[in-house]
This record gives structure tokens, sequence and C-alpha cells, in this order.
């Protein structure tokens, strides 16, 4: 189907039977009873449940949406949306209940597409990860908002500048051949994080994400990896270099899935801004360090986006339908872009799931691994690819695999153990060592072969 024919068939299938919907702002109380009541009128599909609590002790909410909440289905790929990062950065907070609501009454009126998608995927939906900034950028409300009332946390902390920088370490690893994938965190890190972003990490270590986006304020733009240029400035003066993923195009892939099925994203010229196609690499704008993009691409499994959705950070309620209809085809049609790439499970000869297993794919200088169950996912664009999977204490297994336009390829591994060698016996030599060797013990010693992480 031609790309500018999905977005339109899709939004076609959304229209039927759309509910009508609240278009307010909600402080935190009203935030929870709008989780709680989605959740009570869609029981069978969705669950509730806190990562963590903020500096202020406000918990940090996500409700999931799946056929089986609560449970880690093999092979059903876990994605995830963040909102609100910023406290002052509202618009996402607002969609993503909307969203909320939306996918459980059409779940409730046998949309196909909606019971589809939560039938094979696992959805989480955080609309605050900064519920005490929000409450201070509310308290002024849209009309006398300042710029940067209320975006960082209690502690007057940006959380999209407080995770592990985890870019310098990949660009000093990328010099001497080191990890590409799963950049282990300095010791320290705990001490430097704020509550919030202590809890997504923990977070995101838990669960085998694949795809996710973060939803801000202030610009109209899809922004992908890296958003860390190697080289952030040049004589004092910030520079913006792009900044490639080893995972670019499929990167621009995902962002234009977004700009192109939003109402107006994808023409480019926003805010003042012009973003060709709506979308752009983060550095290119401007380096930031520390955000919560790159690590999740360089620290877990995830790929993940940063949207930003509105020319204005705290839009007054009037305007809260517009940008609802703008979005939501974009926010479904993102959700279904996990389901691409190649996926299966990595497992011994005994059928045994094998957690933590590497899957490598020639050309791609980006690994990642397989969840608890020995399952992976592997995002990837239409072609033909090498891919081989290793783990520690078996033969790795190579296979050569071709993905399509539309659903994953499946594509199982099953690694056999390495022979374990008794060590050669020594035979004799025709020729002896001289005693000077001897009184030197020039012996040389054993090498230990193996991957460093």
């Amino acid at each position: 189907m031609a790309r500018w024919l999905r977005p339109l068939v899709g939004a076609l299938l959304l229209l039927e039977g759309a509910a009508a919907l609240s278009f307010l702002h909600h402080r935190y109380e009203e935030l929870v009873q709008a989780l709680f009541r989605v959740q009570s009128q869609c029981p069978y599909v969705t669950r509730i449940y806190s990562i963590g609590r903020s500096v202020e002790g406000r918990h940090l909410y996500v409700l999931e949406f799946s056929d089986y909440p609560g449970i880690h289905e093999p092979l059903e790929p876990e994605f995830k949306y963040v909102g609100n990062m910023h406290g002052n950065e509202v618009l996402g907070r607002e969609l993503l209940l909307q969203l909320s609501e939306f996918l459980c009454e059409e779940y409730r009126r046998g949309n196909e597409r909606i019971t589809r998608l939560i039938h094979d995927t696992r959805i989480h939906i955080m609309p605050s990860m900064n519920p005490d900034g929000y409450e201070v950028a509310a308290k002024q409300g849209p009309d006398s908002n300042g710029y940067l009332t209320g975006r960082n946390n209690a502690n007057g902390v940006d959380l999209n500048r407080n995770f592990p920088d985890l870019n310098t370490l990949m660009y000093y690893s990328r010099e001497i051949s080191g990890p590409n994938h799963h950049i282990p965190l300095p010791d320290n890190w705990k001490s430097q994080v704020e509550p919030e972003t202590l809890a997504v990490i923990q977070w995101i270590s838990s669960y085998n994400f694949v795809l996710s986006a973060n939803l801000h304020g202030g610009a109209v733009v899809a922004n992908y990896p890296y958003d860390k240029s190697q080289d952030q400035r040049v004589r004092s003066h910030r520079r913006t270099v792009n900044t490639p993923t080893p995972d670019d195009k499929l990167f621009q892939k995902l962002a234009k899935t977004y700009s192109y099925a939003h109402s107006w994203m994808h023409r480019g010229w926003n805010c003042g801004d012009y973003f060709a196609d709506g979308i752009t690499n983060g550095a290119s704008w401007y380096s930031l360090s520390k955000g919560m993009q790159d690590f999740n691409y360089l620290y877990t499994n995830c790929f993940e986006i940063t949207l930003e959705l509105s020319c204005n950070k705290f839009p007054p309620e009037e305007d809260l339908e517009r940008q609802w209809m703008a979005n939501r085809e974009a926010l479904v049609a993102f959700i279904e872009e996990v389901h691409q790439g190649i996926k299966g499970m990595v497992s011994d000869e005994n059928n045994n799931g094998i957690a933590g297993a590497v899957i490598s794919v020639q050309g791609i200088s980006h690994d990642i691994t397989s969840g608890d169950m020995g399952d992976y996912f592997r995002l990837l664009l239409p072609g033909s690819y090498t891919v081989t999977a290793s783990a520690e204490g078996y033969q790795p297994l190579t296979v050569t695999t071709t993905v399509g336009p539309a659903a994953p390829s499946l594509v199982h591994f099953q690694l056999k153990q390495e022979v374990v060698r008794k060590p050669a016996e020594r035979k004799a030599s025709g020729t002896r060592m001289n005693n000077k060797a001897l009184q030197k013990k020039v012996v040389p010693r054993a090498t230990r072969r193996g991957t460093q992480r």
C-alpha cells in the first residue's frame, strides 16, 4: 500500500464510532482518577502500576494495555509512551490520557485495528514523568505560564539532562572497538540522578521495551538519536552536527511514520522553524547531553524518539480537541511500528530459552539481547540480513533472512553448547630448550579468549 494511503486508511478505521472525550487539563488527582476510570471500564485488558514516586511523593503511574495485563507473553513486543517529562510541556500528558480513553472505548466497541493492536502488543502509557513540575506550571495556568516555569522537577533539575552520560562512553568505546550496546553504568550513577530518573531507569531495566516515544512541547517535529554530538562545542560555540546512530535510516523511518500521520508536522514549517519531512536528528538541531532518548538506545534494547508536539507548551483547553485530532492517528500508527523487522526465540538444544543472548546484524554495529524468556525483537527495515545469535557457553549461529514491509519475520535460533576440550597433552619435542631459556622460565601463558564487555 502506498505510504500516503496508510494514514488515510488507518484514520478512517479510527473514525468508526469514535467516542466523545472530555478535553480538559488534568491536575494530579484528576489524572489519577482518569487512569483508574479507564481501568475500571476495561478491567480485562488494562492494569495500573506505579514505577516509583516523585520528589514530593506523587506516584509515577503507568497504564498498561494487553490481553494478559501484567504478563509478558513470548514474542509479544513491549511498547511505551512517556509524557510530561518537562512539567510545563503538558500537551503530551493530555494526549496520553485521551489515547488511554480512546483505546479502551474502541476495544469495547470491537474496533478490529485497536483489538488487534492490544492483543498483539503490550502497551505501557505513562502520562506524567514529572507530576511535581506540572503542578507548579498548572498553578499559573496556560495564560500566564512562563516559558520555564515548572519545567524542572521539585529539586530544580531538568530530567532530560539527568540520565547517565553513556554517549561519551560510547564514543570512546567505539575508538577502542568496545561494546556497542548495553553500555554499563558508572559505579556511582544512583547518587547522580533524581528520584524520577532513577524510577525510569529501573523501569526500563525491568521490561524488555522495543520501541518508545517521549512527548514534549515547544516545537513541532519528530526528533531521533543521537541527541548528543561527539564534539559538542567548537571555540565555545554550540555545534550542530548530524550525529547518526548505526540505525539511522530506521530511525528516520520511525520519525516519518509519526510526522506523516500527524495532520501538519510533515509540512516542515512550524513554530518559526523548518524541518524537512517534519523530522530531525537531535544533534543536528542542537546537542543535548544526558538525555533519555540516547540513554534508551545505549543502555537497553529500546529504540526511542522524542516527539515535540506543539508550539505552545501549555496550550489552552479550547485547543486540546484540535491537537488530539491532529495526533490521534499518529499515536496509533507509531505503536504499530513495533511490529517490523525480525523476532524469535533463542533456545538451547532442550528448547529452554536463553536470556541475554546477543543478536548481531551484519553491517549494523548495534546489537540487542534476548529477554528473560529467550525471546528477542530486532527492528529492521525491509531487506536481506545476515544475523548471528551468540551466548556464553554456546556455539554462535548465523542465518540469512529477508524482512518484508509488513509483519516481522520469525527467526528462531537453537544454539548448541560449546564442546569443552581437555588441555592437550604435551608431546615430546625433537628439540630441547637450552638451559638459559629454562632458567628464565620462558613459558608463554595461555590467554583467555572472549568478548570484551
